[in-house]
């Protein structure tokens, strides 16, 4: 799909101002438009993804059976989940309505107020990540979209009214995971593995992390939920590939071990710059090591072995109309080769917003309390 720029875009604005741009230049409210509850703002890779891939001609895709099919539809919607993903549970929790992709068409009046979803199966940290998935949103561009966003916000409700829907919004930044699989470990002697060693490699990637989330507070977040990479040894694609008896891959989880740690202390050293919390952390590692490390606690019957896909562990390739499928999605912690299931999507957001254990400074339930008067 084609994307215009953001000079293109300034240019247009500014010899085609929008209809109810009064003398003062400012737009003019839409009287037709509602007021809403809090938005709901996403960026990050496959994990929170929910259909901006569909319109990008890339690999990185999730838009067939039987993806989605325990989504209400029961349809495949480039969520990578068996149904719904983290933001959806997160969603359901704080009572904020489902949100669009944002290259989804229908994403227009009443429904930008809603927030929007910027994320893009594939992405990383660094721009060199996913390069083999060739067409992907990745996070300088997906800050810009947002940028796009907010200018079509305010000419639906005015300047003032659209800094305040993003301000008191709620965000949540998700990507890491591919910054290793799909790119430093991706193939052996990858460029940046000869470039860096891995202790090296982990803070260069989170002084850039920092940069974007630098960026995200500029542009008027003030709620930011970060989470962290998950078990990245422990996922059925690098049991598959380097499990002999189902150990988890040692490199991976050493990567997992350095990034998770670094990535909590960032966030809590750009808060103090800050001057107050905008952004919490969610040390979804260790959340999710325990569904490994005892799944039956959980109700899970497997960690280890993926519901749908193929070879070892299922965990070979992603999940098509001809993969091995389990009859009971719930008993799975992963749906596919590197994905959770909904369930275990689940109890992740129920994590996010009542635990304590795994949050810095607050959780989810607390933070939606607090009053949005940072400006």
């Amino acid at each position: 799909m084609s994307r215009f720029p953001l000079a293109f875009i300034f240019i247009f604005l500014v010899f085609n101002p929008p209809l109810g741009l009064g003398a003062d230049n400012k737009p003019s409210p839409n009287p037709n438009v509602k007021e809403t509850h809090r938005a709901f703002f996403v960026f990050g890779d496959s994990l929170v993804d929910n259909g901006n891939n569909n319109y990008l001609a890339t690999s990185a895709r999730a838009d067939s059976p039987p993806y989605g099919i325990d989504y209400p539809t029961h349809r495949p919607t480039g969520r990578f989940s068996n149904g719904l993903n983290l933001p959806d549970a997160i969603g359901e929790l704080i009572g904020v309505d489902p949100v669009l992709p944002f290259l989804d068409p229908a994403l227009t009046g009443q429904k930008l107020l809603n927030g929007a979803n910027f994320a893009s199966a594939g992405i990383g940290i660094l721009n060199d990540t996913g390069v083999q998935f060739v067409n992907i949103i990745r996070m300088p561009n997906q800050l810009d979209d947002f940028g796009t966003y907010k200018l079509r916000l305010a000419d639906l409700i005015g300047t003032e009214k659209a800094k305040k829907l993003v301000n008191d919004a709620l965000f949540l930044i998700t990507c890491g995971g591919n910054d290793f699989v799909n790119n430093y470990f991706l193939i052996p002697n990858s460029i940046r593995s000869i470039q860096y060693k891995l202790p090296d490699y982990v803070p260069f990637i989170i002084s850039e992390y920092e940069k974007h989330l630098t960026r995200l507070y500029n542009l008027g977040a003030r709620k930011v939920l970060v989470t962290g990479t998950g078990p990245l040894g422990c996922v059925p694609a690098s049991l598959a590939r380097h499990s002999k008896q189902g150990e988890c891959a040692a490199d991976l989880q050493q990567a997992a071990a350095l990034f998770n740690p670094q990535l909590v202390k960032m966030v809590s050293s750009l808060n103090k710059k800050i001057g107050t919390n905008i952004f919490t952390t969610v040390e979804t590692n260790l959340v999710n090591l325990n569904f490994i490390n005892n799944p039956k606690a959980f109700g899970f019957k497997t960690s280890q072995e993926a519901c749908c896909g193929q070879g070892p562990y299922n965990g070979i390739g992603l999940c098509t109309p001809f993969s091995n499928i389990c009859k009971d999605r719930n008993a799975y912690v992963f749906w596919d080769a590197y994905h959770p299931s909904e369930r275990a999507n689940r109890l992740i957001a129920q994590e996010i917003f009542h635990g304590k254990k795994y949050m810095n400074p607050v959780n989810l339930s607390t933070l939606m309390v607090m009053d949005s008067n940072i400006v």
